[in-house]
């Protein structure tokens, strides 16, 4: 998803090469695939649409207009899609089968992030104006607690009971208790921390360091350092990981797809266009349970 020239880059995973180029309306940035796995929602912020793709084939089904969707994502028993519009200060929550809009919250500043708690009960959105964490009640469509985490929060992951927020503003991420917010450790990782994600059989836990450049591999358990790979420069953003265990990870400074072996820790790149951000490999589609950006 191209954010920086309003496209989407379809790429032969076999050949490593683009095969076409979706055009979209201005901004794409994430995704998120629909529960019964027949389609990929990806979103286009500033083009105030969602752009509806075929996940196995990477041709365009069509687009529906909603307000800034930015980042999204399907709540664990799939009754409600979350959007945070980043633009409008917005976290909207709609009726997952017909996207009908149920409750719109101003809970802070550019809503970026976000995840759910596995019982379906709570979303978690990070505000980067804000410096903080919002919980929201998906029961009660109520404000459950905001918490100061940190400069410029980006990245959210429920895991082990916990959620994890990336602090961009810093140089960790932060350990935040659900049920009331309060920050319980802080794990240092590199400089600018912007996404986390884990792996499908949840053995590693990978962090972005946009800023510094950098993604790591953390223990899922005691969060220990295991490896850094270097992107100098390179804005590493979003991954997902290939049926052969490489990272595909969008490079938003290069304009380029890294495929990186995390052995080696040797890649290649691919060219797409400019300020690449979400990725997704149809891959993936052969995995069972719920499939989001955060779990690869």
């Amino acid at each position: 998803m191209n954010s920086g020239e309003a496209s989407v880059s379809v790429i032969d995973m076999a050949t490593r090469q683009v095969v076409r180029t979706l055009p979209t309306l201005r901004e794409p940035s994430h995704w998120a695939l629909t529960p019964d796995r027949s389609k990929l929602y990806i979103a286009d912020a500033s083009g105030n649409a969602l752009f509806i793709v075929d996940p196995r084939t990477g041709t365009a089904i069509g687009h529906k207009t909603i307000a800034d969707p930015y980042q999204l994502g399907f709540s664990p028993d799939r009754r409600y899609l979350v959007v945070n519009a980043l633009r409008l200060n917005y976290v909207d929550i709609y009726r997952a089968d017909d996207l009908t809009l149920v409750k719109r919250f101003e809970a802070g500043k550019m809503p970026s992030h976000l995840d759910f708690a596995p019982d379906s009960r709570t979303s978690f959105s990070s505000m980067q104006e804000s410096d903080t964490l919002v919980a929201f009640d998906l029961n009660n469509m109520t404000v459950r607690w905001t918490s100061k985490v940190g400069a410029t929060p980006a990245g959210v992951l429920w895991h082990n009971g916990k959620v994890l927020v990336c602090v961009m503003g810093a140089d960790h991420v932060a350990e935040v208790d659900p049920v009331d917010g309060k920050v319980l450790r802080k794990i240092k990782t590199g400089v600018g921390p912007h996404n986390i994600f884990l792996t499908p059989d949840g053995k590693t836990l990978y962090v972005s360091n946009r800023i510094g450049g950098s993604l790591v591999a953390l223990d899922p358990v005691t969060y220990e350092l295991r490896r850094t790979y270097p992107f100098r420069a390179a804005g590493p953003d979003d991954v997902s990981v290939g049926p052969d265990g490489k990272l595909w990870v969008t490079l938003r400074f290069r304009e380029q797809v890294a495929v990186l072996d995390p052995l080696s820790g040797n890649y290649g790149t691919i060219e797409v266009g400019r300020s690449p951000h979400g990725i997704f490999l149809s891959t993936e589609l052969s995995r069972p349970g719920l499939i989001t950006a955060e779990t690869l």
